[in-house]
């Protein structure tokens, strides 16, 4: 298939782009403020990365989230991290206990990047007037176990619906049996289980799914809403989890439905705006995942429809109060992730050297546009482009992983943070 030329998009790059002078978290902030028109009164701000485990999207990250609580009084920061583990994290991050408990909060789940911004957030709520919170937004474990949902469930079961709590240990006992600290692991693990226990477990959670709601006013009478509507919203993390299982099966064997997928990042959306909802007036949000999951428009492999990002729901919830920056690099190494059942959690890093941009990409047009570190106003762009009879095309593809993701990147970004080169960040052990 024959490729755009990208002349005309490199000339409005080099217009409509951001220059960065800093990677450092803690270098002077004054190069970002003309970000302030380009995110403009957004409620969300979406910071993505290509790849996880990237050494210059972290440093990236946690500047772009000084410069947002800082500078613009963004109030929460919202991760790629799961919902039920999240309240932990927030009070930790508020001060509660020491500065070391966050080793062990953190102990079982894979280092994406959440460790350096809360003792950011930690740091900075000593003597903020007004603290920021963190809220996770994930399924549970990130699809690597149920039980961070399903045992604060039982709990507060216990308290409101006694009857009900031999449902949820009957989930909890066949969950307990393929939890792993990551889905890399649980996901073949739940394959491995007999089909009957699959369905079992499939089984109690929607009958517990349905009790809840169909009971809202006896729980609530026994409790606190806040304490029925954190349960709820756990309980439904789980369902969304064993459904992804499901997905990820048939996708893997070769026969899963079509976008099948989605049931996870329609989970992170729902989470998030049920943490917007909930704030308190003004609040404004920082999210942090995969570029993947930020971007608006639908993700397809091979010309088939695989899954609806968490963004494409954020989008249609918030309209332009929500704004996805997507970090990308030019060059460098990736850290691309290798399945190994024999590892922690389940995969292996291996250093991966990034093969040129590809031509139609939007590292290519930025390499040859010239220009380093920077963010592209691609809301402006677009406009500028349909100004002319023959306006300049947009990329149609963007770096995932090693390899390059094809999708209309003028529709699936409101912004491009690209840095002329990406670094592995040795966390769990590079292959």
């Amino acid at each position: 298939m024959p490729t755009t030329p990208h002349a005309p998009f490199a000339d409005l790059l080099r217009a409509h782009t951001v220059p960065l002078t800093h990677l450092d978290p803690d270098a002077p902030l004054d190069d970002l403020e003309p970000l302030d028109g380009v995110i403009g009164d957004a409620r969300v701000v979406a910071i993505g990365e290509h790849s996880h485990f990237v050494r210059e999207f972290a440093l990236l990250r946690d500047r772009l989230l000084r410069y947002l609580v800082e500078r613009r009084g963004f109030t929460v920061l919202a991760f790629e991290y799961g919902f039920s583990e999240g309240f932990g994290l927030d009070a930790w991050a508020r001060g509660e206990g020491a500065d070391t408990d966050l080793a062990a909060l953190l102990a079982g789940a894979v280092p994406v990047g959440v460790e350096a911004p809360l003792r950011r957030l930690r740091r900075y709520n000593r003597t903020a007037a007004r603290p920021v919170g963190f809220a996770g937004v994930d399924v549970p474990a990130a699809g690597g176990s149920l039980l961070p949902a399903l045992s604060p469930v039982a709990d507060y079961l216990r308290r409101v619906d006694p009857e009900a709590v031999p449902e949820a240990e009957a989930a909890i006992r066949i969950a307990a049996s393929f939890a792993g600290d990551s889905g890399a692991v649980a996901a073949p693990a739940w394959a491995r289980l007999a089909t009957a226990e699959q369905d079992a477990l499939s089984a109690a959670l929607a009958r517990l799914l349905i009790r809840f709601r169909a009971v809202e006013p006896l729980y609530t009478s026994r409790g606190t809403r806040h304490d029925y509507d954190v349960a709820l919203r756990r309980l439904e993390g789980a369902c969304h989890a064993d459904y992804t299982f499901r997905a990820l099966a048939g996708l893997f064997a070769g026969k899963g439905l079509t976008a099948d997928t989605s049931a996870r990042d329609r989970y992170m959306a729902e989470s998030l705006l049920w943490h917007l909802e909930r704030g308190a007036p003004g609040t404004r949000v920082v999210l942090m995942a995969h570029n993947a999951h930020i971007q608006k428009a639908p993700i397809s492999f091979d010309g088939r429809l695989t899954g609806f990002p968490m963004g494409r729901h954020l989008r249609e919830a918030l309209g332009d109060g929500y704004f996805a920056l997507g970090l990308t690099s030019v060059t460098g190494h990736t850290p691309e992730m290798r399945r190994d059942e024999n590892a922690r959690f389940g995969f292996v890093l291996d250093t991966t050297p990034l093969g040129p941009p590809e031509p139609g990409g939007v590292e290519a047009a930025f390499a040859e546009a010239g220009l380093g570190p920077g963010v592209a106003d691609l809301r402006r762009i677009h406009a500028s482009a349909g100004e002319g009879a023959d306006p300049a095309p947009g990329p149609d593809r963007v770096r995932m992983q090693s390899t390059h993701l094809r999708t209309p990147v003028l529709e699936a970004f409101d912004g491009i943070l690209c840095t002329p080169e990406s670094t592995a960040a040795d966390v769990l052990g590079a292959g």
